[in-house]
């Protein structure tokens, strides 16, 4: 995250799914438009922040990261993107925002995480390493594309095991629901986060919520549906700049 994000009218602040690094997001910036700056978030335990101990708990990191959101000045005209823990980190981040008297995201996208109040029902991070290694292969964490794959997976089974703490632990804590218009996003083939389970979002907001099924797997982003989440993502963050330019979005003849 840095000050670059300041030069479009919208910053898409975008959170890894568990063991994730922003490299998942590589490229979205092509793909979004001028108006929209993506800022992929670097959690401790990976990359430059390796040396960082991970976290283990939402609370604190749900804290910090939005300490960090406000340090660099991100949180004016906004919109989240998370996948899997990402989504619950970025619901939980819009909730601490709001609770600071803050503004909300103009957009709360989320992505094969079932809704919050579901989580609880899984201990994936008392797999073993060998166990943990089959759980992402079964996902489809280790596709053509090399989502995760082969040693880098060894090198992140830490990580991902801390980030699958954070989540399995989480435990729900009853608010009143956000207001912004939220988007949601499940694949046929994701037995994290089955289309039923993702429809559950729809009582945490009071705004909107616009529900797509696509082809996949758990990390169907990074598969053949990334063009589709790509162009739905761009055509809501578009409707809000309209809005918010006071335009009428544009219509078919």
């Amino acid at each position: 995250m840095g000050a670059g994000a300041r030069s479009a009218p919208l910053r898409l602040v975008c959170l890894p799914y568990a063991g994730g690094t922003p490299s998942v997001y590589r490229n979205w910036a092509a793909h979004l438009g001028d108006d929209v700056h993506v800022v992929p978030v670097l959690l401790p335990g990976r990359g430059l922040r390796a040396k960082e101990a991970p976290y283990t708990a939402m609370g604190a990191l749900v804290t910090d990261l939005t300490d960090a959101l406000i340090e660099h000045g991100l949180v004016d005209d906004y919109a989240l993107f998370g996948h899997s823990m990402g989504a619950l980190l970025a619901y939980e981040v819009a909730r601490e925002l709001r609770d600071r008297g803050l503004p909300e995201p103009a957009h709360l996208f989320v992505s094969g995480s079932k809704a919050p109040h579901l989580y609880g029902d899984r201990r994936d991070h008392t797999l073993s390493d060998a166990e943990l290694r089959q759980l992402v292969r079964d996902l489809g964490g280790l596709g053509a594309d090399d989502t995760i794959g082969g040693s880098y997976l060894e090198r992140r089974l830490p990580v991902l095991r801390a980030d699958l703490t954070v989540c399995e632990t989480y435990r729900w804590a009853p608010r009143r629901p956000l207001n912004c218009p939220m988007t949601a996003f499940s694949a046929t083939r994701d037995p994290i986060a089955p289309a039923h389970e993702m429809e559950a979002w729809r009582v945490h907001t009071r705004g909107s919520l616009l529900r797509h099924h696509v082809e996949g797997d758990h990390f169907f982003l990074n598969g053949a549906s990334r063009p589709y989440l790509l162009r739905e993502i761009r055509a809501e963050l578009a409707r809000h700049l309209d809005h918010r330019r006071g335009r009428r979005p544009d219509r078919p003849l």
